[in-house]
């Protein structure tokens, strides 16, 4: 298939069937996903999705493109060596907030320091679904589940901020609820050079229905979403609160005040709400936003592209490197490699020897 063919969904939807429970939210993951693909640019053939383990990474067998299912916590290594060897390739993790942040955690955060050219997709469900229900690093404290009866005990992760505080030149947060804003984050991704990283808030109507019920229901979703537009002032509910910068000491955080609807040279312009800029190299700005009602209560939780920032990637300086030891010294030989300098031959005398 070549790139002037004209691509359609139904060009990305696998023959197989689609095995997740009916109304879990990843099947607008994927039918958003599937839109997406055919308004890159990109030829078929030069997709690829990586998954791990868990309910998220059934993703590549929905998908007609090329894909690896591997072992648990473990696909950002497999797509990074993917893209490594096939550069022109656009290669997708899918992963879950068990798969990506427990025993894939320490592969997530070097795939993200390292810049990669990687889109990260990662499921946030805040359970383990494909294990029965079992807590997960991103569950709220307290959570009664079948392995923390009395609560958990553990304080949760919030994946964009741990995104960003491992150096993520891209992080974005959106709902499957709304696939509008999700196929927009989407796109912003695939056309982010390094690691795109994308936290989903899913819901998992089975073991943990209504985990993110607040930013959908009527009477609280306009309260609790803090819908992010670069270069607009950080304004929600029906702009009539927005965020402010205070400082305790030398602290900075965040906090909500009222608009005042007189006041149009301030709430208008942002200069007393602040304005948000995902492309400021300095990244604490975006780190405090992504705290906002995931670990900040009485604020909103910001939905949208919190950073989005241009930084050299791993695989782009790997084949500069490449390039550079060729022009040097000319094409590696392996053979000669083998047997270049600091090599030694075992003898009967120097085993007897003990050499």
């Amino acid at each position: 298939m070549t790139q002037t063919q004209e691509l359609t969904k139904a060009d990305f939807v696998s023959e197989g069937d689609v095995k997740w429970c009916p109304g879990c939210g990843d099947y607008a993951i994927l039918s958003s996903v599937q839109t997406v693909l055919p308004t890159l640019g990109i030829p078929k053939e030069k997709f690829c999705f990586v998954s791990g383990i868990g309910c998220s990474s059934r993703f590549p067998y929905y998908m007609d493109t090329y894909g690896f299912h591997t072992i648990h916590g473990r696909a950002p290594t497999v797509a990074s060596g993917v893209k490594m060897a096939n550069p022109d390739l656009s290669v997708w993790v899918v992963t879950g907030d068990g798969d990506g942040l427990s025993i894939g955690a320490n592969h997530t955060v070097h795939m993200i320091r390292r810049n990669m050219d990687l889109k990260v997709l990662l499921f946030n469900n805040r359970i383990y679904g494909l294990t029965k229900g079992q807590y997960s690093p991103t569950s709220e404290k307290g959570k009664v589940t079948k392995t923390s009866v009395y609560g958990s005990i553990d304080n949760p992760l919030n994946p964009v901020a741990f995104a960003i505080a491992s150096g993520a030149t891209f992080a974005a947060r959106t709902n499957a609820a709304n696939p509008k804003h999700m196929q927009e984050i989407l796109k912003a991704a695939a056309d982010h050079k390094g690691t795109a990283f994308v936290e989903i808030l899913q819901n998992c109507n089975i073991f943990n229905d209504g985990a993110f019920a607040k930013y959908l229901d009527k009477e609280t979703k306009s309260e609790e979403n803090l819908i992010l537009e670069e270069g607009k002032p950080l304004l929600f509910n029906n702009d009539t609160q927005g965020i402010v910068m205070s400082l305790e000491g030398s602290h900075p955080r965040l906090i909500v005040e009222e608009v005042n609807a007189t006041d149009t040279s301030v709430s208008i312009t942002g200069k007393k709400f602040l304005v948000h800029d995902p492309k400021n190299e300095d990244h604490t700005l975006s780190y405090l936003i992504s705290q906002l009602g995931v670990s900040l209560e009485g604020t909103p939780t910001a939905m949208g592209v919190l950073r989005a920032v241009r930084k050299p990637t791993y695989d782009e300086v790997l084949y500069e490197q490449e390039a550079q030891a060729k022009a040097q010294r000319g094409v590696g030989i392996l053979k000669k490699l083998i047997y270049s300098s600091d090599t030694w031959t075992v003898t009967e005398e120097s085993q007897a020897a003990g050499v």
